[in-house]
């Protein structure tokens, strides 16, 4: 037999032990037959793709942050008192189901301002650098080495410098493109930094596929940032690649001051523990509310989810928003591609005549995945969903309002990768302060988009552009 029979033998018997173990994994059909196609029909890359992404490790080796949540709630309950909490009955079922469901508090009396774009969120960041007198904890998915990154790098070494305690978690995956050299200042300038599950080789296949896509920063445990936006020049002029200039990003942020800080204190600290196993939860990291937040009167609740999670948390919340919705819902998001899910929720939701709107970008970042989105657009404007296509920039941003009554905005897309596979943030907001805001940001952003329908070749593509979008939506639970 021929060195080229044998390899070829080899090959099909690793790829039929590869489906074995994708369905004996007992995941989603839709996503175990993907990947079962991936590996058999897509010779080499899709084996080498699934055991760099695929192989399923969030049972075996995550768990114990289940219990790591539970002590790190204990002791911030410590340090927390609450006077006088009343819970809104109309939204005391989703607050509860965060608070079984993933250890997460709701607090009052928080401030909060949302930042629709870098020219706003950088210098309102740098000016809270400037003042900390405490701390600052930074969990980010890319912290990039280009001028503004530098700029947010030197800020922070100048406070290390101080006295200041400065923590950073970045995602490896995320900065696989920022030379260590621009970690390694900050480390040498006394700033602690840490990357979130490191991909090295040969173990590689347990790490590449659970990414902390969070973008959380909290300043002296009294100012809190989180939405979608990393720390990067892209959000500011869209940057350059491949001597090529880009759209500016369009993006949200919310900043917030007030005790709902405290829960996004937790979730760094929670990650802190998991990349330097040291469990920090001392009183300092909790301080009393500012001035000026006491007379706010903003409820919101910070929750986290992950691989480890027994339950999808964030996504168990956009659909009981979407469902529970009575007169309208408004989505931005960059990447749609829902699971069933959610889907299912959208159709149930415009088929009751409640006003579905979803935001999505008219140019994506990258190519297969708005391909592999436009048939799921399609399906639900079809359905009755007003989709609109923006155009002034990429979209990034991911926010959810509801009813004048409750909004949420974070780092979670509508999408399977974020509902299903990374570490993902998201703030809910109860109370119509918050949610008219979001609301409008909204609408502001939907006069700069087009919609959908207006758009023939997208509606009513050709055989041949409807076949390849439908080719592509096979790989949308791999994305």
């Amino acid at each position: 037999m021929s060195a080229t029979n044998l390899i070829f033998i080899f090959y099909q018997v690793t790829a039929i032990l590869a489906v074995i173990h994708v369905v004996m994994d007992n995941r989603q059909p839709a996503k175990t037959v993907a990947w079962a196609l991936v590996i058999y029909f897509v010779p080499i890359i899709g084996l080498l793709a699934y055991l760099f992404f695929g192989i399923n490790t969030r049972r075996k080796r995550l768990v114990h942050r289940h219990t790591l949540d539970q002590t790190s709630r204990n002791a911030m309950l410590d340090s927390i008192e609450q006077h006088g909490l009343v819970l809104p009955e109309a939204h005391k079922s989703i607050i509860e189901l965060f608070a079984s469901q993933n250890s997460s508090l709701p607090f009052g009396q928080n401030k909060v301002n949302f930042m629709t774009s870098g020219y706003e969120f950088f210098p309102s960041l740098l000016r809270d650098i400037a003042s900390a007198k405490s701390h600052i904890h930074i969990d980010i998915y890319i912290f990039e080495d280009d001028p503004l990154g530098q700029l947010v790098s030197d800020a922070l070494i100048s406070k290390a410098r101080q006295g200041i305690e400065v923590r950073v978690i970045y995602d490896d995956v995320g900065c696989w493109s920022v030379s260590n050299r621009f970690f390694d200042r900050m480390e040498q300038a006394g700033i602690e930094v840490r990357p979130f599950l490191p991909v090295h080789f040969p173990r590689l296949t347990s790490k590449a596929n659970y990414r902390n896509h969070r973008k959380i920063i909290v300043i002296d445990g009294s100012i809190g940032y989180i939405g979608g936006m990393n720390i990067a020049l892209r959000y500011v002029n869209g940057g350059t690649r491949k001597n090529k200039k880009h759209l500016p990003w369009r993006d949200t942020m919310a900043r917030i001051e007030g005790h709902g800080v405290y829960s996004l204190q937790q979730a760094f600290f929670i990650d802190w523990f998991f990349v330097e196993s040291t469990l920090i939860n001392d009183s300092k990291y909790y301080p009393g509310p500012t001035s000026g937040t006491q007379e706010s009167s903003t409820l919101l609740q910070t929750v986290t989810s992950g691989p480890q999670s027994p339950m999808p948390e964030i996504m168990q919340g956009l659909v009981n928003i979407i469902m529970n919705a009575k007169r309208y819902v408004y989505i931005e998001t960059p990447y749609f591609l829902p699971t069933s899910i959610v889907l299912f929720a959208l159709k149930t939701a415009v088929s009751t005549g409640v006003d579905v709107r979803l935001l999505v970008p008219l140019n994506g970042d990258t190519w297969l995945t708005q391909w592999a989105s436009r048939s799921y657009l399609r399906e639900v404007a079809e359905a009755g969903v007003k989709v609109s296509l923006y155009k002034p920039a990429f979209l990034h941003s991911k926010m959810i309002v509801c009813d004048d009554c409750i909004a949420t905005c974070g780092s979670t897309n509508i999408d399977f990768r974020s509902l299903e596979n990374n570490f993902e943030a998201n703030t809910f907001f109860y109370g119509a302060e918050a949610a008219c805001k979001m609301r409008d940001i909204y609408l502001a952003d939907e006069a700069e988009s087009e919609l959908l329908v207006n758009i023939p070749g997208r509606m009513h593509p050709r055989f041949f552009v409807q076949l390849w979008e439908s080719l592509t939506r096979l790989f949308s639970p791999l994305l």
